[in-house]
């Protein structure tokens, strides 16, 4: 018996496309159970006595957490907490899932577990208070950070470029000074899979994961977004695709400040021995790279 929380989400829907059909997954919609609410936490989790909780509800919108801090911290900080307390209640597991957003950026190679946090936005701070509540609360707990999410679901990077595409624009103004890896969601999902199939053997803490595979340079917001053009063009060569002008961060200033460096090393994740010889190694040589065509052809085709 699994819980989901977040399930409606990108990365949920792609955990739901992937999870295993001998588990029996629960995933209720945020309207039949808002995390922010400890009692109806508790109540639900009482009830169906999960044999692993995994938490991918997140409120993400990381400029509008500027102004809406109650809902940020609601969601990503007591929500958390929530979850955390009733899977102790119960002896559940839990899989929480975080933000390279709790780091602020100051690194000159890619963040890992022991590195000092430092957010510096709403998002990142409440972010980074779940991780402590959740470890506070369950100390079995493991918590995963990724970083740049896109996927065929949702609202994601890849998805806004498209569609301002598909809207006639002729140039688009794309900060080139923020570095990171992207990740498919698809990817993070198999991660969580293959941890929780074999929680028994994951040691309890903080990992990372993102799409880098072998690739050690991350890319700009820029990169990624003339990647995505790329694969349109191979799809739709008869479009037109919008000119990319690249531009810093002081050009193009947004509500939240974000991190200009923000990259993950998964070298700590890598270690995770599942048992029988077995490890994540497979899963951690795919790069976004070629899950981007993929994608960019399914949305494309719902146009």
């Amino acid at each position: 018996m699994v819980l989901l929380t977040g399930g409606s989400g990108q990365l949920g829907r792609c955990l739901l496309d992937r999870m295993p059909s001998a588990w029996q997954v629960v995933a209720p919609s945020r309207h039949d159970l808002d995390i922010s609410n400890a009692p109806a936490v508790h109540s639900v989790v009482q009830a169906l006595r999960p044999a692993l909780i995994i938490n991918a509800a997140a409120y993400t919108g990381v400029d509008q957490a500027e102004d809406d801090v109650e809902a940020a911290y609601d969601i990503n900080a007591h929500g958390a907490q929530n979850l955390a307390q009733a899977a102790a209640r119960v002896d559940a597991g839990m899989l929480h899932v975080s933000t390279d957003y709790v780091f602020d950026g100051s690194a000159d190679r890619p963040y890992t577990e022991t590195d000092a946090t430092e957010p510096l936005n709403i998002y990142g701070r409440s972010k980074l208070e779940g991780e402590t509540a959740v470890l506070q609360a369950l100390p079995q707990a493991v918590i995963v950070r990724s970083s740049w999410l896109f996927s065929e679901y949702g609202q994601n990077f890849v998805r806004t470029m498209l569609r301002l595409a598909a809207n006639g624009v002729g140039q688009l103004r794309v900060v080139d000074d923020q570095l990171g890896f992207p990740t498919y969601g698809g990817d993070l999902a198999d991660v969580l899979i293959a941890l929780a199939s074999h929680m028994p053997n994951v040691a309890p803490g903080v990992y990372h994961y993102c799409g880098a595979g072998d690739e050690t340079r991350p890319v700009s917001w820029c990169e990624f977004a003339q990647a995505v053009f790329n694969c349109a063009g191979q799809v739709s060569p008869s479009l037109q695709w919008p000119v990319l002008l690249p531009v810093s961060s002081s050009d193009y200033p947004t509500a939240a400040t974000r991190p200009v460096f923000s990259a993950l090393s998964c070298k700590k994740l890598a270690s995770v021995e599942l048992g029988n010889g077995q490890g994540l190694s497979p899963l951690l040589h795919r790069t976004w790279r070629a899950a981007l065509p993929r994608v960019v052809r399914q949305l494309l085709a719902r146009r």
